[in-house]
């Protein structure tokens, strides 16, 4: 029988959890976007 790789299955798992937080990390930065966006056209029309 063959020995298991587990340096292998760890890097797998290292890999999806950078993954995984850098899709909440972006999640993250376009929801503040979003609301950075919309919060700037009303400054932008009190000035004027």
């Amino acid at each position: 029988m063959a020995k298991q790789n587990y340096s292998f299955e760890k890097r797998q798992k290292e890999i999806a959890k950078k993954k995984k937080k850098e899709e909440k990390r972006l999640k993250k930065l376009g929801t503040a976007e979003t609301e950075h966006q919309d919060v700037q056209p009303l400054s932008e029309n009190d000035e004027t």
